[in-house]
């Protein structure tokens, strides 16, 4: 089973793609730089898909860090794509398959070190799907396996099928809907990867402020008392929000890897310096409450 990495900050890339996750950056994004800069603040699990671009993210990474010495690369299969925002699960074996082959032509590997089932397909039975991703395994393509946005019902159905190593689902200081998965990681020896961990931005806005607009995923409501309870502790900690909503993630268990994602030089070496941001327990008690309120 696959361990978390030392550094517990991973990087979320389906930022370097365009809005909706569709297409080139914007102009003047170096997605590059990036991902360079993300190895050199001492990343090391950087997180992609198929479907990001599409197929754009993975030749990303491979151009910017191939051969990934000393990195791990976490990519997904399973979702097909028809415009911005559009997104469709197909969990058919022979997709899947397919999904993993184009995978590794991209990447320019022999076997991907980490491969997620992206979404369930609610029309093709679980433990088809799930018995692809094992015989990815057992043809050698893959080194390990998870499955993103899950249940702990699906995981432990999933588990009787193939050796589930991670789970990628959304988790953040306003969106903790998914605690008894957090738990259930932590007691299993299962990494626990969370997406939008900053909730998009959501968190490291000031209290009285909000965000357009955007596409994708819609933003949560933040109530006002959490995010100044971020604030609050961030001013005591002499850090940013977005770093002590990051260290939330890191003390809420060992199990879990946060992989923000951003096209900001600034903002990544403020995510990565979460890494070394210890909250007391105050801070802990505070944050806590204002995210349960």
């Amino acid at each position: 089973m696959i361990s978390p990495p030392p550094m517990r900050i991973g990087y979320g890339a389906m930022r370097l793609t365009g809005p909706g996750a569709w297409g080139p950056p914007p102009a003047g994004v170096d997605a590059t730089r990036v991902l360079q800069a993300a190895r050199e603040h001492g990343v090391t699990w950087f997180d992609t898909s198929d479907a990001y671009g599409p197929h754009l993210s993975e030749e990303q990474i491979r151009e910017a860090l191939h051969p990934y010495e000393g990195l791990t690369v976490v990519t997904k299969g399973g979702q097909t794509r028809s415009g911005p925002t559009e997104w469709a699960p197909v969990g058919r074996p022979e997709y899947l398959r397919q999904c993993a082959a184009l995978s590794l032509r991209r990447l320019d590997v022999e076997a991907l070190d980490l491969y997620l089932l992206h979404r369930r397909d609610p029309q093709v039975p679980w433990a088809e799907q799930v018995g692809a991703l094992a015989e990815l395994m057992q043809r050698g393509w893959v080194r390990e396996i998870g499955l993103s946005n899950v249940t702990v019902a699906e995981l432990t159905e999933a588990q009787q099928v193939a050796p589930i190593s991670v789970v990628q689902n959304r988790y953040n200081l306003a969106e903790r809907q998914d605690e008894e998965m957090v738990e259930y990681c932590t007691r299993n020896g299962l990494v626990y990867m969370a997406w939008f961990p900053v909730a998009r931005g959501v968190l490291s806005t000031a209290p009285d402020q909000s965000l357009p607009t955007r596409p994708g995923p819609p933003d949560p409501e933040v109530p006002r008392a959490l995010k100044s309870a971020i604030h609050e502790v961030a001013d005591g900690q002499k850090a940013s929000a977005a770093a002590v909503s990051l260290a939330w993630l890191l003390a809420r268990s060992p199990a879990v890897v946060p992989i923000p994602g951003t096209t900001d030089l600034g903002h990544l070496a403020d995510n990565c310096a979460a890494a070394q941001l210890e909250l007391n327990d105050t801070d802990l008690a505070t944050l806590n409450a204002a995210s349960k309120d």
